[in-house]
């Protein structure tokens, strides 16, 4: 709707380690009127919770600001956990309790909980909510400087956030970018479809450690008489991502085995 404020928000977060000292920071533009720079330390964390963490940040400060119209928010990030848990898998969370369909505790609960809390108030006001991805460091302006801000407090250095006009903010930022990125491809689409199917493979947890088999065999060795493991087959790398965030990891938990 036109009489909406158009909104873009770049997003990042980051964890030393990983786990290992955290950081997010963001960067909100208000219908090329106005920048407000957003970020924070974040302890001892994961890089997904500072993901999650600069956008619901971004996401309160606006429910916040008073503004007097409803918002059109666009919420760039490089993070697929955070999208597609947003996009795809809260509203089953949320059905079941926040439970995973194993019915286990979701990873992270209480900031998707947050999330949807956010979101839906900003709804409830007429307010929109997109998500966008972008890939990392690939020269968006807006989301460089969000992955400044993130990584420097991460450091456990306090950079200067800008507040002001968005003519004076001294970095060149393209709100319009929102427009020339999408979702990454949810399954049954048209680009998900055209894209290279990866064959099956098995994910297992023993000990607190994930790991990914070639072979049922190769699984049910490292699982087999251990105190709860946990295993399960996926059939494409989507399907990892989804096995793997309810478990509360990332694909770059995995090891090989």
């Amino acid at each position: 709707m036109s009489d909406r404020l158009e909104v873009v928000v770049f997003t990042d977060g980051a964890a030393k380690g990983n786990p290992g000292p955290g950081g997010w920071g963001a960067v909100i533009c208000v219908d090329r009127a106005a920048v407000r720079e957003l970020g924070a330390s974040g302890g001892h964390t994961t890089n997904n919770r500072m993901e999650m963490t600069a956008a619901l940040q971004a996401l309160s400060w606006l429910r916040g600001s008073g503004a007097s119209q409803p918002l059109a928010v666009s919420i760039l990030t490089d993070s697929t956990y955070l999208i597609r848990g947003v996009t795809e898998w809260m509203a089953s969370w949320k059905r079941r309790g926040w439970k995973t369909a194993e019915g286990q505790d979701v990873a992270n609960r209480d900031l998707w909980e947050n999330l949807a809390e956010a979101i839906a108030e900003l709804k409830a006001v007429g307010s929109t909510v997109k998500w966008r991805y972008v890939r990392g460091h690939t020269g968006i302006a807006g989301n460089e400087r969000a992955d400044v801000i993130a990584t420097t407090f991460a450091s456990a250095i306090a950079p200067k956030l800008y507040e002001g006009p968005f003519e004076s903010y001294g970095i060149e930022v393209d709100p319009d970018v929102a427009a020339r990125v999408s979702q990454p491809a949810r399954k049954g689409t048209r680009a998900a479809a055209a894209a290279p199917k990866k064959t099956v493979t098995y994910l297992s947890v023993v000990d607190g450690i994930p790991a990914r088999h070639a072979t049922w065999a190769e699984c049910e060795r490292r699982v087999k008489g251990r105190s709860n493991a946990r295993f399960k087959k996926a059939a494409s790398v989507a399907d990892e991502e989804a096995i793997l965030a309810e478990w509360g990891f990332t694909p770059a938990d995995l090891s090989a085995r």
